[in-house]
């Protein structure tokens, strides 16, 4: 099966807003409005979150270079400009996004479900799914690689809040769902497990 593979438009970096600006406009948001993204947007956040910035080390920090973190996209109907609606896998390498899936009718709705009817989830143009393969991690540290695993969770989130912040758009990071049903939506491998969700959009 051939692999569908969407280029990003190249990050920005540097910005008109001064870290210490975005972090106190930093905010967790769920008043989401029907306004669709940019693919230029899109790009900046993920670039923020997992992409390469010098050689082959990543915008978040990992316990000894291991990248155990993964991010899935759920984009929905026309809700980024330039980008079709469907499930995509973001690779960090030639930052560009792999096509996974289309969504199911329902498959949005089936993500409230799982996330405990957290009904705003429905109204994000995106939603990014963070997962952990603890094993990439415990392979070189033991049962402590699982916390590692965890803060670099946290890490990538936070750096996604921020990103976000200084695009004028909102989040939230949410960690209160169903593991295995989030997991059989999104398709996941058996060695990640989903450990954030993160919906992004223009706010209220």
């Amino acid at each position: 099966m051939n692999k569908k593979y969407t280029n990003l438009p190249s990050p920005e970096t540097s910005g008109d807003k001064s870290v210490e600006e975005t972090i106190k406009r930093r905010r967790s948001e769920r008043t989401f409005i029907s306004r669709p993204l940019s693919s230029k947007q899109l790009s900046q956040i993920l670039w923020a979150a997992q992409g390469i910035t010098y050689r082959d080390k990543r915008a978040a920090p990992s316990a000894g270079a291991t990248y155990p973190i993964d991010l899935y996209v759920v984009i929905g109907s026309s809700s980024v400009t330039e980008i079709d609606t469907g499930l995509y896998h973001y690779i960090p390498e030639g930052h560009r996004i792999e096509f996974l899936k289309d969504l199911e009718e329902d498959l949005i709705y089936q993500l409230v479900e799982a996330s405990l009817f957290q009904m705003f989830i429905a109204d994000a143009p995106i939603s990014i799914v963070i997962t952990g393969e603890y094993e990439r991690m415990t392979i070189v540290y033991g049962r402590r690689g699982i916390r590692y695993v965890l803060l670099e969770a946290g890490h990538v989130s936070q750096n996604i809040y921020l990103q976000v912040t200084s695009l004028g758009l909102g989040t939230v990071a949410i960690g209160a769902f169903h593991d295995h049903e989030v997991s059989n939506l999104f398709g996941l491998p058996q060695n990640q497990r989903p450990l954030y969700l993160m919906p992004i959009g223009y706010v209220r």
